[in-house]
């Protein structure tokens, strides 16, 4: 009650100097705000999710098992749920491990690299380069050949640094190098491997791509440093499938003036396979679910359709954001927003709207200033809804304070506890607000 009434409070000294359409949506702003932060089931929704639906890889049995489970459980919400057919990729890692054998042996946390291949049955046995760049892989390239080439570079932004994640098999084979290590792509490490996407070029050899923690690509830069030979022995049995059958999931409220045009707002309900992918991103998907609960529950009929979408194969293809895209290519989309930067406390948004609609947004996010989140800058939207964005959709993206975030970021360490009942509780408010006013614009 206390919390509430300093919202009410904080409402009222927003609006004192709010111009154009904040003034529309304050109130609903408020009622939106106020039943969304006394909301006590998100958390424990979201939690019972991930403990029973952990590593939702595309093309497992356990994405699909989810997803009959997130079907069943918005139908006894009382949605009309509907689902869009994606065929997905399927790739799995198998056993794995990495030994070192020289100048010790130890047994060193590794994690494959989505779609790499594996040592042909066999542990592979050689010797090690470590480089800090692709630039010096370039000028050592004649000590590569035969080696496994360990990438210790230090994280910076992780546009920059997943650089090494996405291309460093390719680099490496081209210096002739049997296998890739990469240092983890994050900030902070508690020996824990950071799993994620990589890329092969037909140009060159296909060889093994891991990752390991980066306390042991230090370590072992260190060892190099001190002239002491290092050999490890990798084992990887990762391989593709045939493409599995998958679906996005979809409910929405529809407009009751402009119903064929849509705010579309969710996340990716699909993780890599370690940890629950609870942060990445099944909390931006159940956030968004309830701020559309929210909405219908305090009666509230939005002009345009306001849709909720648990993207499938986010991760590793990207299949239902496409899939989206061109099964809703006679719709018009008004605007699309994406959380999947996980779910602490929200900040704001980033959009690449231009000119008068992006004053509005900015108009908008204030009536968020209550729950610190009201910042609107100018940037992009998310992976998933990055094929709308090349339609012309104005998109945007949730952002949260991000910390933390590649601290557990594709790890094991993605898991429910790292995340704050009263912060999610936020993220599905700023999703509520802005979408709501977005779908009722003049």
């Amino acid at each position: 009650m206390i919390y509430s009434m300093i919202l009410v409070a904080l409402f009222g000294a927003v609006m004192a100097g709010a111009q154009g359409m904040a003034p529309r949506c304050a109130d609903d702003a408020r009622r939106l705000t106020a039943a969304i932060t006394a909301d006590s089931l998100l958390a424990g929704t979201l939690a019972r999710f991930v403990d029973h639906y952990p590593r939702r890889l595309s093309g497992s049995a356990m994405l699909e098992a989810s997803l009959d489970d997130i079907i069943a459980r918005l139908r006894q919400d009382g949605w009309n749920v509907r689902t869009q057919p994606v065929m997905v990729p399927h790739w799995e890692r198998g056993e794995e491990s990495l030994t070192m054998a020289s100048p010790v042996t130890r047994r060193l946390p590794m994690l494959g690299l989505g779609g790499s291949i594996g040592t042909g049955g066999r542990p592979l046995r050689a010797a090690v380069l470590v480089v800090q760049s692709f630039a010096e892989l370039e000028r050592r390239a004649t000590e590569a050949r035969g080696r496994i080439v360990v990438f210790n570079v230090p994280f910076t932004t992780y546009g920059e640094t997943v650089q090494i994640r996405s291309r460093g098999a390719i680099a490496a084979a081209k210096a002739g190098a049997v296998a890739s290590l990469v240092r983890s792509v994050g900030p902070y490490g508690i020996q824990t491997p950071h799993t994620g996407g990589m890329a092969y070029d037909s140009a060159v050899a296909r060889i093994p791509h891991a990752a390991i923690t980066m306390e042991d690509a230090m370590m072992l830069q260190r060892f190099q440093d001190r002239g002491e030979a290092v050999e490890l022995e990798l084992v990887m049995n990762g391989q593709w499938f045939a493409e599995a059958p998958s679906r996005n999931v979809v409910i929405e409220l529809p407009g009751t003036e402009l119903p064929q045009e849509v705010v579309v707002m969710g996340g990716h309900i699909d993780s890599w396979d370690v940890g629950q992918g609870a942060m990445d991103d099944a909390g931006g998907c159940f956030a968004a679910w309830r701020a559309l609960h929210a909405m219908r529950a305090l009666g509230m009929k939005p002009r345009r359709t306001i849709r909720v979408v648990f993207w499938t194969n986010e991760e590793n293809g990207l299949r239902g954001g496409l899939a989206y895209a061109e099964q809703t290519a006679m719709e018009k989309h008004v605007l699309a927003i994406e959380s999947d930067e996980g779910t602490f406390a929200p900040r704001g948004f980033q959009t690449n709207a231009k000119g008068a609609l992006f004053a509005t947004l900015k108009e908008i996010g204030s009536l968020l200033a209550p729950i610190n989140a009201s910042a609107v800058v100018e940037g992009g939207g998310g992976a998933d809804i990055s094929p709308l964005e090349k339609k012309g959709v104005p998109v945007m993206s949730l952002q949260v304070d991000g910390s933390r975030y590649f601290w557990y970021h594709h790890t094991d360490g993605d898991t429910f506890d790292k995340l704050d009942a009263k912060e999610l509780n936020h993220c599905a408010v700023a999703l509520a607000v802005m979408s709501w006013c977005a779908a009722n614009l003049p």
